[in-house]
């Protein structure tokens, strides 16, 4: 399926959560001076105008970023994105996780980008265009096959799927498993969405069996609007670099006061 595009949900809470996540280990990764790979199995176009009429119909950038962008410090990781991107592309852009991480690499760290979906491929090609990035269309989780292990072999691997397909939560574990077996040393962040149905539950227990070293953070917080299903957002890193523990803390402060977070 092919249905999805993030620009009706770009700079949500959820993207909030993502994205700082992701700031904060590439700042990590990039402090030491050795190269890196970064790998996203589903990037998306890579820039989003929230004042375009598709982002502002959901409202929930508006609920996101609008209500959090003022909690993180402006020497955040996160925050220095956030900056440098409106600097360059309006005070209504907002990074999706491509040009995160492409603003926050160096010459010569390596960029892997799949996106399947035409349109969002093309798109991501512009925006990227800029940066010394590989961007292909194909899956995500072939092209992760195919990379690991990755030169430079240090570095971080975002799966992001849209869980258009629900297969993908039965099938993640196994993928995951399979990029282990050739990537024992990679950081691999998998972010899930929080559904009132919680079928993320047994797909994050057998992450968990099989790399029980994992950092798992879940925020929780309410709907955007009546009916909305997600409540919540969740990352599960394998591998996580250090600290990252401290700032899923300081995520969990900064979300509690939307709604109160539930005991794990």
């Amino acid at each position: 399926m092919l249905s999805y595009q993030h620009i009706y949900h770009a700079g949500n809470l959820a993207d909030v959560h993502k994205h700082a996540l992701l700031a904060a280990m590439l700042d990590y990764l990039t402090r030491k001076d050795k190269p890196l790979s970064y790998i996203e199995t589903h990037a998306g176009r890579g820039l989003y105008h929230l004042d375009d009429p598709q982002a502002a119909r959901t409202g929930e950038a508006a609920a996101g970023i609008g209500v959090l962008g003022a909690a993180f410090a402006p020497d955040h990781p996160y925050r220095r994105v956030l900056d440098r991107v409106r600097a360059l592309h309006g005070a209504d852009a907002y990074p999706g996780s491509p040009l995160v991480a492409a603003l926050s690499l160096r010459p010569g760290d390596a960029m892997h980008l799949a996106e399947l979906h035409p349109q969002e491929h093309a798109a991501l090609v512009r925006t990227m265009a800029p940066h010394a990035a590989q961007v292909r269309r194909e899956d995500g989780f072939a092209m992760a096959l195919s990379l690991v292990p990755p030169t430079p072999r240090r570095g971080l691997m975002l799966i992001d799927p849209s869980y258009e397909v629900k297969q993908d939560y039965a099938d993640i574990p196994t993928r995951i498993a399979a990029i282990r077996r050739r990537w024992n040393v990679g950081i691999i962040a998998l972010w899930y969405p929080l559904l009132t149905a919680a079928p993320h539950r047994p797909t994050i227990a057998a992450i968990r069996r099989d790399a029980p070293e994992a950092l798992v953070h879940e925020v929780h917080f309410p709907p955007v609007r009546e009916g909305h299903r997600m409540i919540g957002s969740g990352m599960a890193v394998i591998n996580p670099p250090y600290g990252l523990a401290g700032e899923a803390a300081r995520l969990t402060a900064i979300f509690a006061a939307l709604a109160p977070q539930p005991s794990a």
